[in-house]
């Protein structure tokens, strides 16, 4: 309606007409035909409509179509008498604005509707406004969400408001099933009290955030640590609305904060009651410690000592002259080396009196690697060297029967062969096997088969010379070396006496009638078999395999024909190769347990060949053959990837349990093992702190620089190391200190006889002595009885192995063994 106005007169009408005319609010009137009655100015430029007369034109010629097609149904739906609110976009040369149209029906007084009042209102302001505060709470809502932290609001009665995935990983419920609970609800009961009471003091008003480390529990009831910070909301008249939690998981930190609790706390135990003298110092030699020893073998208390001069306390003499002999600290701090002393150095005592002692001194480093000090450890050398005597007889022969073992045979064997290479004589070797002794051993029990195999030494032994050796290989294998023969007949007669000896029937003490047992024996003679101790022993292990293959109970020569056994090892060989690519290989677990805590800790895996839970090949069987063509390699990092995986899914599903995996000495010297052991941990996410690497003795000491510095690079992950069948090997307690080596394993063979022997008893807490004193684990394998158990206890070894608490199982029957640990007794039963 764009028709001019008349000049205003004082008539209520023409000032309404002057005043709709000029005023900025954007009205129109459409009748029932649809057609525009009045538009105002306002409304015309809102709609984008150029300075035309719109009065009696229809809507649809008078507007956008686009925006006709909107606000059409609206308009047709107050004409229908109902009022309808929508807001609406319009385009215009300045760009989109939004308005809110009101269409309101015109009822005359007999309630026809003769038209539709509109009106626009601008919110192209509160649009923008809008818009913004969406994108703020969709920023706010993926801040929240996707927090690396654990997020929550909660309500004042600790209800849950919000939580963001964080939160629901650390605590191992899914979001539905987090709302469903409170805070308290998943609060460590011992927690719950302190964390109320700052709550209580927020609602107050006494603060106005509080941060403090509590504990949640997780769904599967392991303890979750974190830090908590948390602030009230309030609404304008300050009511309490609802918490901001931040949730960060200190876990790991928390177990580092113990871990290295305990190892202080262990340090200071250890130092007070090993059985090594201690004494340390400030860099100048000034005395800083002495443990109760030192005190002992010096003389000085340690609050007389400690300030002193390091040669007012610590006098070395040399036992023939007396002169002093030089502080080995003073090199081993300036040099920055271990050092170790003199054999024959005397300590002079405060009193006067001498003692014999050895042993090193090294330099104490900072976290920089700054040397801050220097530290000695010693004692009285009679001591060490009637163990060593003790661990070497005990090194070359088998503590089970009391015979030589496989060392002490080769050194006779290539002695034999020498001697009778000079004197144009001949030197016969029978390997002794028993025949079926693993059905006897399963059948009857190891104790059964223990006594058995004791009766078969002592009956061998009977039936030979003194000059002859007799030795246990290991096992049911026997050798008897005979080291002079005339001819091959004289090894006949002596084979034909032992199978005589022990073919009488064995009374194993059992609820049993006595075992008739037979014999297979296989014969080598030098020169006529072989050139060589080793070839001497390998043809006569080749004789033996032919005498069982005809028919058991007897002996055979060797001859060159013989070749069952080499076509066995490339049988095996084949077999192996595609059992390796089949994925046939398994893993079993057998459980190591600490019985003063009484859980099961860790497992130590041990590699198996099986079909429908039957062996195809023993361990004893493929792994040397594996060794020898090289396979022992990717086997060996098949096991170790294997362990880690199961170990870390054990660690996701139940609770940290460290894996002990054997390495092999090929595998441990292959030059790309470190490189290999890192990628196992990165692609299996197992913290390296939960794997154990078992490497032997002689593995240690063979492999010279490089097997130190890879040792030390081990350690720098955090993996463990243990060194497995300690005792039987020649590691030197000098060597021993040099590597990082963090667990001695016992071997069984000492264990076997610990409850009643007096030698074992006291190698056995000479070892954990050992251990304890140089800050190592200890761990007992082979711990069958409750009478071993016992005596390990006693003596201080809490952790033990063995099938009186496990033979090993596979990874489903040892997940049922934890989860009956951990949520029955916690008490370790023995099976």
């Amino acid at each position: 309606m764009r028709s001019s106005i008349p000049p205003v007169s004082d008539s209520s009408s023409d000032w309404s007409a002057y005043l709709l005319e000029r005023t900025p609010a954007m009205i129109a009137y459409v009748d029932t035909a649809m057609r525009y009655r009045y538009a105002s100015p306002a409304y015309l430029a809102w709609m984008n409509v150029g300075h035309i007369d719109v009065v009696g034109r229809p809507v649809a010629e008078v507007i956008d179509p686009a925006l006709c097609a909107l606000i059409e149904p609206d308009i047709r739906a107050a004409l229908g008498g109902t009022a309808m609110v929508a807001d609406r976009a319009i385009r215009n040369g300045a760009g989109d604005h939004y308005a809110q149209a009101t269409f309101s029906p015109d009822v005359d007084r007999d309630g026809n509707v003769r038209g539709v009042a509109i009106l626009l209102a601008d919110i192209s302001s509160r649009q923008v406004l809008e818009a913004r505060l969406r994108e703020s709470e969709r920023r706010f809502a993926q801040a929240f969400r996707y927090a690396a932290i654990g997020m929550a609001l909660v309500l004042p009665d600790g209800r849950w408001l919000q939580v963001n995935q964080a939160l629901c990983a650390m605590l191992g419920y899914d979001e539905q099933a987090l709302m469903r609970t409170s805070f308290q609800d998943v609060t460590h009961p011992d927690d719950l009290a302190a964390d109320l009471g700052h709550v209580e003091k927020l609602l107050s008003g006494d603060r106005l955030s509080y941060q403090m480390e509590k504990r949640y529990l997780h769904r599967d009831g392991h303890v979750v640590h974190v830090q908590l910070s948390v602030s009230l909301v309030r609404d304008e008249i300050g009511g309490p609305l609802y918490f901001i939690s931040q949730v960060q998981d200190i876990s790991e930190r928390k177990a580092f904060e113990d871990a290295l609790f305990r190892e202080r706390e262990l340090a200071e135990v250890t130092l007070k009651s090993i059985g090594d003298a201690v004494i340390t110092t400030d860099t100048q030699l000034i005395v800083t410690s002495l443990n109760p020893i030192a005190e002992a073998m010096t003389g000085w208390s340690s609050h007389e000592a400690v300030g002193r001069p390091m040669d007012d306390i610590f006098q070395l003499r040399d036992p023939l002259t007396r002169r002093p002999i030089p502080n080995p600290l003073i090199m081993a701090v300036s040099k920055n080396s271990i050092v170790g002393l003199t054999t024959d150095a005397i300590l002079v005592h405060r009193n006067g009196f001498d003692s014999p002692i050895e042993d090193s001194a090294a330099p104490i480093h900072d976290h920089a690697g700054n040397v801050v000090g220097g530290v000695v450890v010693f004692h009285d050398v009679s001591e060490t060297r009637a163990l060593a005597l003790k661990m070497a007889h005990l090194a070359h022969h088998d503590t089970l029967t009391g015979l030589p073992n496989r060392a002490l045979l080769t050194s006779r064997m290539e002695f034999a062969v020498t001697a009778a290479a000079r004197r144009n004589q001949r030197v016969a070797l029978l390997f002794v096997d028993v025949d079926h002794f693993k059905q006897i051993n399963d059948s009857l029990g190891h104790a059964a088969g223990d006594s058995l195999l004791q009766e078969v030494a002592r009956r061998i032994r009977g039936a030979v010379r003194t000059d002859d050796t007799v030795s246990r290989l290991g096992g049911d294998e026997f050798v008897v070396l005979l080291p002079q023969i005339e001819s091959p007949g004289d090894a006949s007669v002596v084979a034909e006496k032992v199978l005589s000896a022990c073919g009488q029937a064995f009374g194993l003490g059992l609820d049993t009638s006595a075992l008739a047992i037979s014999f297979s024996i296989g014969i080598s003679v030098y020169p006529d078999d072989a050139e060589d101790a080793e070839s001497l022993l390998r043809n006569a292990d080749t004789a033996m395999y032919e005498a069982k293959m005809q028919g058991r109970n007897g002996y055979r020569f060797f001859n060159p024909t013989m070749n069952e056994r080499n076509t066995a090892r490339v049988r095996i060989e084949v077999e192996l190769r595609k059992a390796l690519a089949r994925n046939e290989l398994s893993l079993h677990y057998q459980p190591k347990v600490d019985v003063e805590l009484g859980t099961i800790i860790g497992a130590e895996a041990l590699l198996r060949w099986q079909m429908d839970g039957e062996d195809v090949y023993s361990p004893e069987q493929f792994i040397p053959v594996a060794e020898d063509c090289g396979l022992i390699v990717p086997i060996g990092e098949w096991a170790l990837r294997e362990a880690c995986r199961q170990a870390e899914a054990w660690t996701r599903l139940y609770r940290p349990l460290s894996v002990s995996v054997n390495v092999s000495a090929l595998q441990f010297q292959h030059t790309r093992f470190f490189e290999s052991l890192r990628a196992v941990l990165a692609d299996t996410g197992l913290h390296p702190t939960l794997l154990e690497l078992e490497v032997t003795e002689r593995t240690v000491m063979e492999g010279g620089d490089h097997i130190a510095e890879l040792l030390r690079k081990i350690k720098s992950l955090g993996v463990a190391l243990s060194l497995d069948d300690f005792g039987t090997g020649y590691c030197s307690l000098a060597y021993l200190k040099h590597f990082p080596v963090d667990i001695l394993k016992i071997d069984r063979a000492f264990i076997r006889d610990v409850a009643w022997d007096n030698d074992s008893a006291a190698i056995v807490g000479a070892i954990v002595g050992l251990g304890k004193g140089m800050n190592k684990q200890v761990l007992a394998e082979g711990v069958e009885s409750m009478e071993q158990a016992t005596f390990l206890g006693s003596a201080g070894c809490s952790q033990m192995q063995g099938f009186l608490f496990g033979k090993p199982m596979t990874a489903r029957e040892f997940e049922e063994r934890i989860a009956v640990v951990d949520t029955g007794d916690p008490t370790v039963t023995p099976d």
